[in-house]
């Protein structure tokens, strides 16, 4: 199928990216980052330990990563894992950390 006229087509090749889990029989998770304002062209693609991260502007992509990287240092410091933390506590932990970027900006 043909992108429509003034559609921007990109595509990933997954299989260069594997997002299977190293032991199939543990728990796994991940924080799935996507945004949808990148219109300079550049296709940008940023995977962690727990996280991927796609699209968007330079400054929202730059505000992923911060994001991602700030959750998983939480968990770091309780010495937890993203696939142990309770839903509740999850939530809990990414407010904290997103009202600590906008008080920092």
């Amino acid at each position: 199928m043909r992108p429509r006229r003034g559609s921007r087509a990109f595509s990933v090749t997954l299989a260069r990216y594997p997002l299977r889990a190293s032991h199939p029989n543990r728990k796994s998770a991940a924080l799935l980052g996507l945004a949808f304002d990148g219109d300079d062209g550049h296709t940008r693609l940023t995977r962690g330990t727990s996280f991927v991260l796609f699209g968007g502007s330079q400054d929202t992509h730059a505000l992923m990563q911060e994001t991602a990287v700030k959750i998983n240092e939480r968990l770091d410091q309780g010495g937890r894992r993203l696939e142990d933390v309770p839903i509740r506590e999850l939530r809990a932990i990414c407010r904290e950390v997103t009202q600590s970027i906008r008080e920092g900006q």
